[in-house]
This record gives structure tokens, sequence and C-alpha cells, in this order.
């Protein structure tokens, strides 16, 4: 079986697997980041212990993981520059009849107010849709994270619920809004 084509490009960007290529750009946008803007961006990190050997493993992983059709896990990266601006994620929840998965996204701080979330996000929810056919796809979003819910209302996810205690975070268990599309949406 042939694996699925996990490009796509939009007007302003790439959207594709990391490669041990990647390796000089992804630390540089790493270590360009601003100090922590809110609560759920951790700013600046301390790059230190990223290596290549570790970023070369790191990137095999992510392989192996969609191998299994366990994850995928895409970087997105600006045309007119390469730039690495973010990455976006997606985890299988359950195939079977379901065809059901989660994403997961970010964008650098230094990348902000520039629409790549909203961007990347329609363009990679497509992308999921058409080459690994799943029916349905959830964020999971804090309840307090504004920014992120307006970027999934934006991308044309729908307002599911509220789960309680749904997952355990900073000590404890938190309650999260779950957005959705299908792919019958599109």
């Amino acid at each position: 079986m042939k694996a699925p084509d996990l490009t796509s490009e939009t007007k302003r960007l790439i959207i594709r697997p990391y490669q041990k290529l990647d390796y000089e750009n992804w630390y540089t946008q790493f270590s360009r980041r601003l100090p922590s803007q809110s609560k759920y961006d951790e700013g600046y990190i301390d790059m230190s212990r990223f290596t290549k050997d570790w970023f070369s493993k790191w990137v095999q992983g992510f392989r192996e993981g969609a191998k299994k059709d366990d994850m995928y896990i895409l970087g997105v990266f600006r045309k007119e520059d390469g730039a690495n601006v973010g990455t976006v994620e997606l985890s299988t929840i359950l195939r079977a009849k379901y065809q059901w998965a989660m994403m997961g996204y970010f964008i650098h701080n230094q990348f902000w107010e520039k629409g790549y979330g909203k961007e990347s996000v329609i363009a990679a929810t497509h992308l999921f849709f058409k080459q690994l056919n799943y029916h349905r796809i959830e964020l999971h979003i804090n309840m307090d994270n504004e920014p992120s819910i307006r970027l999934a209302e934006s991308a044309g996810f729908i307002y599911e619920c509220t789960r309680n205690e749904f997952t355990y975070e900073r000590g404890r268990w938190t309650d999260l809004l779950i957005y959705y599309r299908n792919n019958d949406s599109l």
C-alpha cells in the first residue's frame, strides 16, 4: 500500500512531515520565541538538550507513529523564506467504523497575529480528511483559551460540548471544550 502524501500548500504555507534536514530551521525558530504571552504559551524554551541526534530520533518517532496510524506530526513552513512557523498534529482516537481523530496545533509566538494558525488548521483538516480518510476531527480546547476558541470557530469547527474533568494537567483534572468537523462538512 502506498503511503499517503501528507503535504499541503496554501498561498503562504507548506505543511508537511518533518525531515531530519529541518533541524536547524526548527531549532532556530524555537530559539527565537518571545517570552510567554499567555498561560498556554510556553514562550522561550531552553534548547540546550535538543541536539541534532535528539531531533533525528524525534522525527523517526513520528514516522513510526504514522506507520501505525497512531499520530501524524507535520511542520508548518512559510513559503517566502522556509521558516518553520509551527506544527499541526493529529492523533487517532478510534478507526473501525468511527474514523475519529483529535488535532492539535501551535504557532511560534513570534509569528502570531498573521493568520498562520487558521490557514494551517484549515489546510491540515482538508489534508487529514482527504489523505487519511478520517470522518471526524476534534479539537480539545481549554475553557479559557480564547485565541484557540476563536481559531477553531474561524476554521469552521463547531462547538459540541464541554467534557468535564477530561484531561489531567497542571496537577488537576480539567474541563475541555470540544469542537469538531466531519468530513462531509467541507
